[in-house]
């Protein structure tokens, strides 16, 4: 997996020009209900991040390419739960991980609304949290809300938090 994102930051240090497409596939995938349990994909979104100060990649695309990436990624989520309810409990690869579910609902029984936007930030719930809304039909427009306020939120923490560290470890090997 290492290797994975290490190839897919160097694609982009090499080819700029493909950032923002290659970070909203990235945030797709990260978000999407299924993909995200087996290609956990934030390493190489902080990894692009810490380019983008050190190469000069502009923020501005890549960021809106990440978020853009992830709310359709959850958008999808919401779909798949709302269209298919129970059965995904059944389906690979949720039937590996029968705890998964369970924890999505209750954390969306708590938290409702504001669970979408905080669900984002934490590993497994970031793909469960839409798709157990959508099997208990949240209301769209309230989970398009927090869905995509969230995915802007999401995207622009990862990637400046790759920018800081790459800055902070350029100061540090600097100083040395």
């Amino acid at each position: 997996m290492e290797d994975m994102v290490q190839a897919v930051i160097g694609f982009v240090r090499d080819h700029q020009a493909w950032a923002a497409p290659i970070v909203f596939v990235l945030a797709f995938g990260e978000s999407l209900a299924f993909l995200s349990l087996l290609i956990p994909a934030w390493g190489a979104l902080v990894g692009i991040g810490a380019l983008i100060g050190a190469s000069g990649i502009s923020f501005w695309p890549v960021w809106v390419g990440g978020a853009l990436g992830a709310a359709c990624g959850d958008w999808l989520s919401y779909w798949f739960g709302y269209t298919f309810k129970d059965r995904v409990a059944q389906m690979w690869p949720l039937s590996r991980y029968p705890d998964l579910l369970p924890r999505g609902e209750a954390f969306v029984r708590n938290w409702g609304v504001p669970g979408i936007f905080i669900g984002r930030f934490f590993g497994p719930l970031r793909a469960s949290v839409p798709l157990v809304a959508g099997i208990f039909e949240m209301p769209y427009v309230r989970f398009q809300l927090a869905n995509f306020s969230s995915a802007f939120v999401w995207a622009a923490t990862l990637l400046i938090f790759g920018d800081i560290i790459s800055r902070v470890a350029a100061w540090l090997w600097g100083s040395v």
